[in-house]
């Protein structure tokens, strides 16, 4: 192996496929849902671990025990055991949760894409109208139209050189 720099590191950037994963929703669903199930898995073999443990820790007798000392004794035991169940439950439930908040931020920043553009196209019709040609008015002309509309007189004082109704 040679001793000489050069630019390339000698080893490569550990991080690197995190990143890629982070980067994609589906490879992050996917990457998530390998640790989904093998925690799905440790959470079965512990419950029947627990189930086993409890079976055998409360069988357990000492002669002179009084009613009720087994459970006592095992109690501790059992309770460790509920709580990494507990906190194994809870670790399922995030990554699924995890997995679903990822989907939703990529369809949220599309969203905002797609918002931002019509916001901007509105803005750019608002600012740049398009000019539209005026109907010709033929009052104006000395041909008084049947619909005047907003454009003609407001009384009969307007009427000029017209006669009235």
């Amino acid at each position: 192996m040679s001793t000489e720099k050069t630019d390339k590191p000698f080893f490569d950037d550990p991080n690197e496929a995190l990143r890629k994963i982070a980067q994609n929703p589906a490879a992050y669903a996917h990457y998530l849902a390998d640790f989904h199930r093998v925690v799905l898995d440790m959470q079965a073999k512990l419950e029947i671990l627990q189930r086993e443990t409890r079976v055998h820790c409360r069988g357990t007798r000492v002669e002179g025990d009084k009613r009720g000392q087994a459970f006592l004794r095992s109690f501790p035991v059992e309770k460790s055991l509920n709580d990494v169940l507990r906190n194994l439950k809870s670790a399922t439930a995030g990554l699924e949760k995890s997995a679903h908040k990822r989907h939703a931020h990529d369809e949220k920043v599309k969203e905002v894409k797609k918002q931002r553009m019509e916001k901007a196209q509105i803005k750019e019709r608002k600012n740049n109208p398009l000019l539209q040609a005026a109907p010709e008015s033929t009052w104006q002309q000395g041909v008084p139209s049947s619909s005047m509309g907003y454009g003609g007189p407001t009384s009969i004082y307007d009427l000029g050189r017209r006669d009235s109704a």
